[in-house]
């Protein structure tokens, strides 16, 4: 990893909770827990141990944690295999591992797919 990509992520450690809205200009880690709506310029990456209680929007995510809240994403969501997530999501591009569990509804932006 380049010290560029070092300095633009956000790293939200287990045994940490964030209570209250936050923004990201880049990427972000959440390994720990956030109460409150949570705003990503870049990826959202959500650990195992990772718990977010609120809505959620980013350009890219990949989830193995629990997300309670809905989730907006410009281009591709990824529920890894122990995910959970309980609300609605929309996104252009969707990967669903198994094992994953997902309560909600989903709509996909069919107008930004390529060719």
């Amino acid at each position: 990893m380049s010290k560029n990509a070092t300095a633009s992520m956000t790293f939200i450690s287990e045994g940490t909770q964030i209570t209250g809205e936050m923004s990201v200009e880049h990427d972000l880690r959440v390994e720990g827990v956030v109460k409150g709506a949570v705003s990503v310029g870049g990826t959202l990456v959500l650990g195992p141990t990772g718990r977010i209680e609120g809505d959620v929007g980013a350009r890219s995510a990949t989830l193995a944690g629990h997300i309670t809240g809905n989730i907006h994403t410009q281009e591709k969501l990824v529920l890894e295999g122990k995910s959970v997530l309980l609300g609605d999501l929309q996104t252009r591009e969707l990967v669903i591992q198994e094992g994953a569990i997902f309560q909600g509804k989903c709509a996909m932006d069919i107008n930004t797919r390529p060719g």
